[in-house]
């Protein structure tokens, strides 16, 4: 990782979304403050360049409401408890990076006064501008909508220019690379394709939203060291670019 590109990031704003599972490391299951403390280690060297960081982490370590450990329970009901599985992972990762003297705030779409600040749009944005991380948690508030949806929303509400979807490989393929060996990886793709070829990148309300709106989105590999400072760096090379980078991208310093 050399310093030029570490001096010159071309993203201003970022919205980062991490699934659950990124906070599991090789666990089976819940939080690993091993893997938290790395993954805020790479949030950190991002911060300190300059970069305005909100992040949208999921809760499928701890609880999905979709999968089999939701058994027979209400859709809604399961939901709510995803939602609180991922203020878990927020409040986990706010004490990682404030571990390493990183401003950190949680706000949560759920009201959790003891844990979180309520999301505010507005006080959102300023916590940023402060030059502090911002982590949104709890999803959108509501039943049904994925963690994926709750980081199309929030990027766009605080006028994020990327969506860095953070995963365990190195971008979008033809098929799972894991399971198909003659899988091939996409450099660029556009909305549509990845809707009417039903890639499993993002679900398809989050793929929509930043379609309609023209919020690109960065598929990488979180868990490789130094890939988010080279995303923000505008390297494409490291995983899959979802639409087009506005050029009114500004360079942060």
């Amino acid at each position: 990782m050399g310093r030029e590109t570490m001096a010159k990031p071309v993203f201003k704003r970022i919205l980062l979304k991490l699934s659950g599972e990124a906070l599991m490391g090789t666990q089976n299951y819940g939080i690993d403050t091993a893997m938290a403390e790395s993954v805020a280690r790479e949030i950190a060297a991002v911060q300190g360049l300059g970069v305005e960081i909100a992040i949208v982490v999921g809760g499928g370590n701890i609880f999905r409401g979709v999968s089999k450990s939701a058994g027979n329970m209400d859709r809604a009901a399961a939901d709510y408890i995803g939602m609180l599985a991922t203020v878990m992972n927020s409040v986990v990762l706010q004490d990682a990076l404030e571990q390493l003297k990183v401003q950190t705030r949680v706000m949560s779409a759920i009201d959790i006064p003891q844990l979180a600040e309520p999301f505010i749009r507005r006080r959102a944005v300023r916590h940023l501008e402060k030059e502090r991380v911002v982590i949104f948690a709890a999803g959108t508030g509501n039943p049904y909508f994925t963690t994926d949806s709750a980081a199309a929303l929030r990027a766009l509400e605080i006028q994020a220019e990327v969506i860095f979807k953070a995963t365990k490989v190195d971008g979008i393929y033809s098929a799972d690379p894991m399971l198909d060996k003659t899988a091939t990886r996409f450099e660029r793709i556009s909305y549509q394709e990845v809707l009417e070829k039903q890639l499993k990148v993002m679900d398809t309300s989050a793929i929509s939203l930043c379609m309609d709106n023209d919020l690109p989105i960065m598929v990488f590999n979180m868990t490789e060291a130094g890939n988010i400072i080279k995303a923000v760096g505008g390297d494409t090379s490291i995983g899959t670019l979802v639409g087009e980078v506005r050029q009114a991208s500004k360079p942060a310093g």
